[in-house]
């Protein structure tokens, strides 16, 4: 495999990117719907992965992963993952007739939410959803939203939005294999929180070596001090390995490769351990400005911590690789 980013995928990271830094804010409530318009309308970013025969690009999960850890660098707030993890478990579990139904629905913007169980908690945007499918061992099953109880759970990160769902699988649709919707979610899952990780350990690491450059103490700026090159370059090397490992992950799961669970587990792992020691160091580097509300290293941090929680904790992959 050559390890680096086709020239379509250059584009399409480069296109995001620029969108992102006009317009992108990571301090609205929710998400902004007119960017999520901008970015599925103009750029498709919802529709990538699902295949041309129900209104999709008909690309793959690994250029969903580029716009994703695009996204990660600009801290904006999107359904993107959620969506994205849904029309993956769609694919693998979903019926024919469903997948008709949904799918086209999912590629033109529309919010889609993914949960395991009729009592699931911390579900990606499960109160916003106007696609809603829940995973049990009986089946996969299509939720009318109406009629699903759905509560905003407050979280520490303000740019992921979580919920409980409750809802009576006896009033659903059965729509197709649950055991593997639910592998294929958690699979997608993993590697899109990598992919959100490393873009935005890039983020950081950017934000501190400018800010090194600039803040002057002893009659020069930070950044001349030896001590303070060598964390950054670590830093530097965590952010490195971290878009590596993401990338081969979102590669062996696009590819539905042999080893796609072992390399899913070992990115988020990884990945999200690389951030929260990426985050620390980027509140430590920039000093006192770093705790205030009006600088972004809070945002980082906080970024950070639910990351390394959300589709489980680097240990349970640890431990997922061990076994």
């Amino acid at each position: 495999m050559d390890f680096a980013l086709s020239e379509e995928q250059q584009e399409l990271a480069a296109t995001v990117r620029s969108l992102l830094d006009k317009r992108a804010d990571a301090r609205v409530e929710r998400y902004d719907e007119a960017l999520w318009s901008t970015l599925c309308e103009q750029i498709g970013v919802a529709a990538l992965n699902v295949p041309e025969e129900h209104d999709g690009f008909g690309a793959s999960l690994f250029e969903s992963a580029v716009v994703l850890e695009e996204l990660g660098r600009s801290l904006a707030p999107t359904p993107l993952l959620s969506s994205l993890v849904t029309s993956e478990a769609l694919l693998a579990g979903a019926d024919d007739d469903a997948q008709a139904r949904l799918l086209p629905r999912i590629a033109a913007g529309e919010v889609a939410a993914y949960a395991e169980g009729p009592e699931a908690v911390d579900v990606l945007d499960g109160d916003l959803a106007a696609v809603l499918v829940v995973a049990t061992d009986d089946g996969l099953f299509e939720l009318d939203p109406a009629r699903a109880e759905r509560t905003w759970t407050p979280s520490m990160d303000q740019t992921i939005r979580l919920a409980t769902v409750r809802a009576d699988l006896a009033a659903a649709t059965r729509i197709g294999d649950g055991r593997a919707a639910r592998e294929r979610a958690r699979q997608v899952g993993a590697v899109g929180c990598a992919a959100l990780a490393a873009g935005l350990a890039a983020r950081a690491l950017e934000m501190t070596v400018s800010y090194s450059k600039e803040r002057v103490q002893f009659g020069r700026p930070i950044g001349s001090f030896q001590a303070l090159k060598h964390r950054m370059a670590d830093m530097l090397v965590l952010a490195e390995m971290s878009r590596s490992a993401a990338w081969a992950a979102a590669y062996a799961v696009a590819t539905h490769a042999d080893d796609a669970d072992q390399l899913a587990h070992v990115a988020k792992s990884y990945c999200t351990d690389a951030l929260s020691r990426i985050s620390g160091e980027t509140v430590q580097l920039h000093g006192g400005i770093a705790i205030t509300w009006e600088h972004d290293a809070h945002l980082v941090f906080k970024r950070a911590h639910a990351l390394g929680q959300l589709f489980g904790s680097a240990e349970e992959h640890r431990r997922a690789v061990a076994l």
